[in-house]
């Protein structure tokens, strides 16, 4: 004669629980089943008909038929198990970290999980690993900066940053460089037949040089269009070309600020030519900060969408290319918008964690 199954009853607060475990994308598959279980146990259905159902063993259906009836729907979490013993605590954590700060091993340029676990001696491989994942450290990655040196770096980026969020009323903003030494490049291009069939594009790894050419560039900052000159040369010869083209665009009844970096050739011995003109106020970035200069920007689009893995037969052919992206993006040029990441305070202890990531 077959025991008499425990019966199940759910509370409101219970059942919106279990509908969430089954309506969720997220849970886990094993959970899913154990709430199965005990809604079709709440239904009153028996536990055979409960296992053909799901596919399961009538026993299974009966372990967490009382294991809800015992600790309700904690009792479908699953217990907890002793597993391995953990050997690797803060002390080796601490170790660990306090390895990667020192100099790696000489003949290395860097440490790895191998060499961090060879000079502790009794850690493994592993638990280097697992801390280094913990802490977010990736050795193989190095990050660069410049620091500015420019004792008036304050004044000055203050100054270019009003310019960009405040610019004076009825003025033009204009951020200006030189991109010097565009190679014309030409390489071999085609399609390829792979042995499955498919056909890959590309270009192979030699080339052949054409010459070079230096693109002078500015960029409207308040609607983002751009103006450039094709030289030969960088000189202030040539930059003093380019500038009287864009301020002749403009006329001489709006006031014009300019900014630039501290290239020679753009300072000090201008002056004549700021007398000539003025209208025209020249702004400076400080020392190592061409991050400030918008143009940058949009040189590294040209670079990225015109330049990178294209194919000229000679510098004329590369000027084009260049004159015929800049009338696409001025169709749809649009001011670039800047927004500062949140910098997070790091404690000392993790000062190997940030400079490795």
């Amino acid at each position: 004669m077959s025991r008499t199954a425990v019966k199940i009853e759910l509370s409101a607060e219970e059942t919106d629980e279990l509908n969430r475990w089954l309506k969720s994308g997220k849970t886990e598959q094993r959970k899913v089943e154990r709430a199965k279980i005990v809604v079709r146990c709440a239904e009153g259905k028996t536990t055979h008909q409960i296992a053909r159902e799901l596919g399961t063993r009538p026993s299974r259906v009966s372990k967490w038929r009382k294991r809800f009836a015992m600790l309700r729907v904690a009792g479908l979490e699953d217990e907890q198990r002793s597993g391995r013993k953990v050997i690797n605590d803060e002390s080796v954590e601490r170790r660990i970290l306090d390895q990667l700060a020192k100099a790696p091993p000489q003949g290395f340029a860097r440490w790895n999980g191998r060499l961090v676990a060879e000079a502790l001696g009794d850690v493994s491989d592993d638990a280097v690993w697992r801390v280094m994942r913990k802490h977010d450290l990736h050795l193989d990655r190095r990050q660069s900066w410049c620091v500015s040196t420019d004792p008036e770096f304050s004044r000055k980026a203050s100054e270019i940053v009003g310019l960009y969020l405040n610019p004076p009323e009825n003025a033009i903003v204009l951020s200006v460089d030189e991109k010097p030494s565009i190679q014309a490049l030409e390489r071999a291009q085609g399609y390829i037949r792979l042995p499955n069939g498919r056909a890959v594009s590309g270009f192979a790894h030699e080339y052949e040089r054409h010459g070079t050419t230096t693109l002078f560039a500015a960029l409207e900052t308040a609607s983002g269009l751009v103006k450039a000159g094709h030289y030969k040369r960088r000189r202030r010869r040539e930059f003093l070309d380019f500038m009287n083209g864009v301020i002749d665009s403009y006329g001489n009844d709006k006031e014009i600020h300019v900014i630039l970096d501290n290239l020679n050739t753009h300072k000090p011995k201008n002056d004549r030519w700021l007398k000539s003109h003025p209208n025209v106020h020249f702004h400076f970035t400080p020392t190592h900060t061409s991050w400030l200069n918008q143009i940058e920007c949009w040189f590294s689009i040209l670079s990225r969408q015109a330049l990178q893995g294209a194919s000229f037969v000679d510098v004329k052919q590369l000027r084009e290319a260049i004159d015929h992206f800049i009338c696409a993006y001025n169709e749809q040029a649009a001011p670039f918008e800047w927004r500062q990441s949140e910098i997070k305070q790091q404690p000392l202890r993790d000062n190997i964690a940030y400079f490795c990531r």
